[in-house]
């Protein structure tokens, strides 16, 4: 509903960020899911079958098809949700740490007015910010090796919960059933 026109700042723009977040990510008050709803796309949902959804899999295929729905089953706990949210979290900071620079005052902002120094003192339309965020959308992705992906790896849950996926995944009883 914004007009490509209209200005934001620096602190209008997170305050957007954060409204589109709530509206993909479902955070309201009346969730009763206990998981994330991004997992609908991460992986099929569980009212068709399986095989019927993914790309060539037959009934015969029990092998894959098991594996797909303990991955659906771990995407789904809450241990993941968190670790998701938490990963998103940092990395929407991240892109508004870069986009700051761009909400930089300029020599002509600092000569007329005393007061620049306000991460809402700098505004730019929304057309210029568009590119922007596609341009870091661009630099994070294509960065090799990507800082961005060592940086979540490194943190504490993804380090716990990837420990958690490896010693359910790997106990011999799992791997017999």
């Amino acid at each position: 509903s914004i007009s490509l026109k209209q200005t934001l700042s620096l602190l209008e723009l997170e305050q957007k960020l954060k409204d589109i977040r709530e509206v993909v990510e479902h955070k309201d008050s009346v969730q009763i899911s206990p998981y994330s709803p991004l997992c609908h796309y991460l992986m099929p949902d569980e009212e068709n079958p399986l095989a019927s959804q993914a790309c060539g899999l037959t009934e015969r295929d029990i092998a894959t098809i098991k594996l797909l729905n303990e991955t659906r089953d771990m995407l789904e706990s809450p241990d993941f949700s968190t670790v998701l949210s938490t990963c998103l979290n940092r990395g929407f900071s991240r892109l508004l740490d870069n986009m700051a620079e761009f909400f930089r005052p300029t020599e002509k902002d600092l000569s007329q007015n005393s007061s620049v120094n306000s991460l809402s003192s700098v505004s730019l339309p929304l057309a210029k910010i568009i590119p922007i965020i596609n341009g870091q959308i661009h630099s994070v992705c294509s960065e090799t090796p990507s800082h961005f992906v060592q940086d979540l790896l490194m943190m504490e849950q993804v380090k716990d919960f990837a420990a958690n996926v490896y010693e359910a995944f790997s106990t011999p009883q799992q791997l017999e059933k």
